[in-house]
């Protein structure tokens, strides 16, 4: 990603935006505080003021290289931006997880700055990048800390060690950890809800109508649900429920419509194949439709990322779990 390109993310308060070299007396005036950094893993006592300079060179390397996103926290004052402190994600490895880590300068405490910061970033990362997993550590003593977490979504998962720089001791710490599931929007539970409407031990059923889009080059198009969405970061086959009354096609002519801007006429569908999933607390039962031939141009009009696939590639892509068994079918027949 680069960094030219990488848009803010901004919460009711707060800015979430690469690093400036012009923050650096700012950032340093911040952390160059024992209270701060004593929470933290990787940082000295004394900060240099050379080393934040150093440091925000570094952010945005990683930031293009895909490696790291450190943030600035910023807020305002009137019409002045005010650094309140930093947040960022690194990658780990090739594992498709990054570990959450933020600070905020003392004065700013007690005002759900990090609650506010983390989870915005957690939920963006999650949405955007290929990870399926938000992780992060925190010392036994940082009870503040243990809570930010908790309340953003994430849960303990066990114990560990690690060595703080500014103390230059190992101290024991509690290793928090959030799927996707954790940290996104809930799948809503299908109508009918009422335990009356439906027997003894029966799940309410989710009708859901996907079509792949196939191009003239054998490519078949795949959506990756924004932010804010349940599964949100996942990559799926364009579609939606159906509404009240709908039949499957009338659902995915609508559905094609508002998402991608396209007309596909009820001809131009044919059946494929279907998803009967569990989802827990619902089953869902989705018809696959395969469509070749549509009107316009495709928009992401929800702000989705779109992606043409070749079939043999379409298994290297995170999707829904009632999505993953159409991508064998699709591979063969295509």
């Amino acid at each position: 990603m680069d960094i030219v390109n990488f848009e803010p993310l901004r919460t009711e308060r707060l800015t979430l935006r690469p690093l400036r070299a012009e923050d650096a007396a700012a950032l340093h005036r911040l952390v160059n505080d024992w209270e701060t950094v004593r929470n933290l893993s990787r940082l000295p006592f004394p900060y240099p003021r050379e080393l934040a300079d150093e440091w925000i060179l570094s952010t945005h390397r990683q930031i293009a290289e895909g490696s790291a996103w450190h943030l600035a926290i910023v807020g305002q004052d009137g019409d002045t931006e005010v650094l309140v402190g930093c947040v960022g994600l690194t990658r780990k490895g090739e594992a498709r997880e990054a570990e959450l880590g933020y600070w905020v300068g003392r004065r700013f405490w007690g005002h759900g700055v990090a609650t506010e910061a983390a989870g915005r970033l957690a939920r963006w990362a999650l949405a955007h990048l290929d990870l399926d997993r938000i992780t992060a550590k925190v010392t036994e003593e940082n009870a503040g800390s243990c809570k930010v977490l908790r309340r953003i979504g994430l849960v303990e998962k066990g114990r560990s060690e690690s060595y703080m720089r500014a103390l230059d001791r190992v101290l024991p710490v509690i290793l928090f950890e959030a799927g996707r599931e954790d940290l996104t929007a809930p799948v809503p539970v299908p109508e009918p809800l009422a335990a009356e409407e439906l027997p003894p031990g029966a799940k309410p059923m989710l009708l859901v109508a996907a079509c792949a889009l196939v191009d003239a080059d054998g490519r078949v198009l795949l959506a990756r649900r924004p932010e804010g969405k349940p599964m949100a970061g996942l990559w799926e086959f364009p579609g939606g429920k159906l509404d009240p009354g709908e039949t499957p096609e009338e659902a995915l002519i609508r559905e094609l419509k508002e998402e991608l801007g396209i007309d596909v006429s009820a001809a131009c569908l044919a059946p494929f194949t279907f998803a009967s999933h569990d989802a827990g607390r619902f089953h869902l039962l989705m018809p696959l439709y395969l469509c070749r031939r549509w009107e316009g141009s495709l928009v992401a009009r929800e702000g989705q990322a779109l992606a043409w696939v070749r079939p043999n590639k379409l298994g290297d892509y995170a999707m829904p779990p009632a999505d993953r068994p159409l991508v064998a079918l699709l591979r063969d027949f295509l």
